[in-house]
């Protein structure tokens, strides 16, 4: 790795950027987001008509959501350690343009706080556990983007 000008001018050895700038001590890595999974959020106009597609691919249902217990509007397909969730009626996203994205991370709150000091749209700030399970907040990119930062939530008795 080289450093000139207290940049990062060549990082041979490092995978990226940010890894090398981290080793030369030019940045600290606690700032980092730290990624578990990312997860694509698909838009599409029928569950089951998409539950179905996906499995003739070989992919299996993996779970489904409805808000009031009627038809379902959000739910999961599986394949190995794969995940791809399934959305109708284009929740999250911004008049359906743009990828609502699952990022799965173990410090919502450290994320936040960097979008704010980073003055980055955010939609919804973390709020209390949710009722499936995560703590969560949105973010939006400028193209309309909408990247979905979650953790688990770990209950312990």
């Amino acid at each position: 790795m080289t450093v000139r000008d207290g940049r990062v001018s060549e990082i041979r050895g490092y995978p990226s950027r940010t890894e090398a700038a981290e080793h030369a001590g030019l940045t600290a890595r606690a700032e980092r987001m730290h990624v578990d999974a990312v997860v694509p959020i698909l838009n599409v106009s029928s569950l089951p008509d998409s539950f179905a597609w996906f499995e003739k691919l070989g992919w299996t249902r993996k779970w489904d959501w409805s808000s009031d217990g009627g038809e379902a509007t959000f739910g999961a397909v599986g394949c190995d350690t794969f995940e791809i969730c399934l959305c109708r009626d284009g929740q999250g996203g911004r008049d359906d343009s743009g990828v609502w994205l699952a990022i799965w991370t173990h410090d919502v709150d450290a994320v936040y706080e960097c979008c704010r000091r980073e003055d980055l749209e955010v939609l919804r700030p973390p709020q209390q556990d949710e009722s499936w399970g995560v703590r969560e907040m949105h973010v939006r990119h400028p193209d309309g983007h909408v990247l979905r930062v979650s953790q688990p939530i770990h209950h312990h008795h």
